[in-house]
């Protein structure tokens, strides 16, 4: 019987859990280059002074699905997709690399190129700088040139080029910020100049919203069903108490 509430008790509250992973997969849909985390479970055997028969269910989380998302032309000369394999990096408030595909930059108040999330990107030499006014335009490459107001076609100033990398996916691990990084012990990506970029266009969410939605779905029958072999699990311990108090 104890069996049965191990599982039952483990069962329902991991699925809650997954409910909420996949329920933050379905907020994203629309967010430009997300990646959604993949939820799984597994058999965690019980530690302590119980039979080494007992076990319970633990949700895990082996990692993102690096999947590309669908890739839309939008012409903003700010707007910038990888294509293929590769991340852009930006900067961590510890100073730090952080790695994503959100694409969509924007030029904050000090000329620094940043992501919509106010993140600075990071360039092959450091920081990238738009002089105020300029017009800016992204090559293929990921080089970054501006050409100021009322200056000749043949007047443009290089900027600098955005840092592209292209590490393993198995050294990445997400953060709680929505962005990747290299896991704990392994050094900062170095440069892949084989990662290409296109300039006005912005990477979608990689979430199939009908999967996630069967999946939400999914979760919910399974935190009924949790739920109903606990009163089952309850209501045969009472029966068989009064067995044993009349037998």
């Amino acid at each position: 019987m104890d069996r049965m509430l191990y599982v039952a008790m483990s069962g329902a509250k991991q699925a809650m859990e997954q409910q909420a992973s996949v329920a933050n997969n379905m907020a994203n849909v629309s967010t430009p280059g997300f990646r959604a985390q993949i939820n799984n479970f597994r058999a965690v055997p019980v530690v302590g002074e119980e039979s080494p028969t007992r076990a319970f269910v633990a949700a895990t989380t082996p990692g993102a699905d690096f999947t590309h998302g669908p890739l839309t032309e939008t012409g903003r000369e700010l707007d910038v997709a990888v294509r293929g394999e590769g991340w852009f990096v930006v900067q961590t408030p510890g100073g730090g690399e952080a790695y994503t595909r959100v694409g969509n930059l924007q030029v904050g108040a000090d000329g620094q190129v940043m992501t919509m999330g106010a993140r600075p990107v990071v360039g092959d030499a450091g920081a990238l700088v738009i002089p105020p006014g300029s017009t800016v335009t992204i090559a293929s490459d990921g080089s970054i040139a501006a050409r100021g107001p009322g200056d000749p076609a043949t007047g443009v100033a290089q900027v600098g080029r955005l840092k592209l990398v292209n590490p393993p996916t198995a050294d990445l691990v997400r953060g709680d910020d929505g962005l990747f990084r290299m896991r704990e012990g392994l050094p900062p990506a170095e440069a892949d100049p084989a990662v290409i970029v296109a300039p006005g266009v912005v990477e979608g969410s990689n979430v199939n919203p009908v999967e996630a939605m069967v999946a939400m779905i999914a979760n919910g029958r399974s935190f009924e069903m949790q739920m109903k072999s606990i009163t089952t699990a309850d209501t045969n311990a009472q029966s068989a108490n009064k067995l044993l108090a009349y037998g």
